[in-house]
């Protein structure tokens, strides 16, 4: 462990239908701005905002896909706390429980800058602050003043530590890759090779 008081875990959550360079670059960044000793990545198993999957890639396939995406990277980890089969994954019950389970760490939840302004419709938000300090991703290293104004007002409002990723925007997301997979056109340099062969090998979302 670092010479730190107390270890650091970054927890990069999603769907990662499929997971691309920009979930990857994301973690990375955070890994080094923040000194964390490991980054994990969480595929949500039934997020309550995306019950409709229908064309989507199986728990099993995500899972996968993850797992071969992160192989290469040692502070980089799979957890599969949210891969459930009794109902929907919340935020707050997955940092609570681990808090409760390596209560020595502290946890630095990685978000966007889009989830950040819809922060208060989710979930218990003053718990995920307790349990958590929340690093939002910004875009191209600008000072976004609605984004400081927000990250202000959440603070203040539910007590918590929000912490600004100097991260570059990525303009990559998993629906058009998704898109473009059924258009059979190339997503070559936004996914790992390894991961395109195993969507490839098993033809998922075509």
């Amino acid at each position: 462990m670092k010479e730190k008081d107390r270890p650091r875990i970054g927890i990069m959550g999603g769907t990662f239908d499929p997971i691309h360079i920009g979930h990857l670059i994301l973690g990375e960044t955070a890994y080094e701005q923040f000194d964390l000793d490991k980054v994990l990545f969480m595929p949500a198993g039934n997020p309550p905002h995306k019950k409709n999957r229908k064309g989507r890639a199986t728990d099993e396939e995500r899972v996968e896909m993850v797992r071969r995406a992160i192989g290469g990277n040692d502070h980089f980890a799979l957890s599969l706390i949210e891969m459930n089969e009794d109902g929907y994954t919340y935020t707050y019950r997955t940092l609570e429980r681990m808090r409760q389970e390596n209560a020595a760490a502290d946890y630095y939840f990685i978000i966007g800058a889009d989830s950040l302004y819809n922060f208060d419709t989710w979930m218990e938000p003053g718990r995920i602050c307790q349990a958590a300090k929340i690093v939002v991703a910004t875009r191209d290293h600008t000072e976004d003043e609605s984004l400081d104004y927000e990250m202000q007002r959440l603070s203040a409002k539910y007590g918590g530590v929000f912490l600004k990723l100097d991260s570059l925007n990525i303009d990559i997301s998993s629906q058009m890759l998704r898109t473009w997979i059924e258009e059979n056109r190339t997503i070559k340099y936004y996914v790992p090779d390894c991961v395109i062969d195993f969507i490839q090998g098993n033809q998922i979302y075509q």
